[in-house]
């Protein structure tokens, strides 16, 4: 249950002790560092605040096994914004610093650049993320079916060789029930914007992510939260690569409810490395198409 994975020990210092992950694949699932250091900076603050911004950066892997000891600084306390920086530790090494601005919830004019792609309700979606992974995957199981959410792949991209630029469609959600808390919430739709985001950075060049020799890395991650959603109901995950380069690649995501509100967008970064021994990488390069926008 994503719930557990909320579960924060107080700690004298003022920081807080982590539980290990739900799923057992090589590293730490980076959504959950991204949950619990959001969850954690929400914590040292009393009242209604809402996180309007995340910035973060992945720098080394965790320990699947291991709690985790996250220190909050309390970078400023105003009337309206405040600031916090939460640092992830295990074993004595720091493996991710996230820095977050919360706002006291107000009222103001709404506009939304960014419209609802037409797509199937997620009734209609029968191909799970599971499934597309496991099928482009060299290996037997996927660890990341373990993990608490459930994905349902509107497009999934075809065979290797053609390149992909159009945005990948998933419908996302918790899995379970999650508590009435508005900050539960922002920590679980951080926790899925993980989920999918980075591995789309190779579909431009026909690749996959899973594809034999190469090497993959998130290296860091930013949101954007517009207003208030359930992650325990079907949000639409809206990604697509904004530009590939110097060993690394962007993408960028948007989160829509049913309705079609935008309620929050994400942006992450990673590194895109090949061994010695990989295929050739192909040559072409797409005709360049609009992006969805920024």
């Amino acid at each position: 249950m994503f719930e557990t994975i909320l579960d924060l020990k107080s700690e004298p210092n003022g920081g807080f002790e982590a539980p290990a992950a739900p799923d057992k694949g090589l590293r730490t699932y980076g959504g959950q560092f991204l949950a619990q250091s959001l969850y954690a900076g929400a914590l040292t603050l009393e009242g209604d605040w809402f996180v309007h911004s995340l910035h973060a950066y992945f720098l080394r892997p965790g320990d699947v096994d291991a709690t985790a000891r996250l220190d909050v600084d309390r970078v400023r306390d105003g009337r309206t914004f405040s600031s916090r920086q939460v640092m992830i530790y295990q074993h004595g090494k720091e493996l991710f610093r996230a820095m977050l601005s919360l706002q006291k919830p107000e009222e103001t004019l709404r506009y939304s650049a960014g419209v609802m792609p037409d797509v199937p309700p997620p009734e209609k979606v029968t191909t799970t993320y599971d499934e597309v992974h496991l099928a482009l995957s060299q290996d037997d199981e996927w660890h990341g079916s373990d993990r608490p959410m459930d994905i349902l792949y509107v497009n999934p991209p075809g065979e290797r060789g053609t390149p992909i630029t159009e945005p990948q469609l998933t419908w996302i959600r918790i899995r379970g029930t999650l508590p009435d808390s508005p900050i539960a919430h922002q920590a679980a739709i951080a926790y899925l914007s993980d989920s999918s985001l980075v591995d789309h950075i190779m579909l431009p060049h026909g690749l996959r992510w899973q594809d034999e020799g190469f090497a993959g890395a998130s290296l860091d991650h930013a949101m954007w939260f517009y207003r208030p959603a359930r992650a325990d109901e079907w949000l639409l995950f809206e990604q697509w690569v904004e530009a590939t380069g110097s060993g690394r690649g962007l993408g960028k995501g948007r989160f829509y409810t049913r309705d079609g509100d935008l309620v929050a967008s994400c942006a992450q970064e990673g590194l895109m490395r090949w061994s010695h021994n990989a295929p050739p990488m192909p040559s072409h390069m797409p005709p360049p198409k609009p992006s969805p926008g920024a």
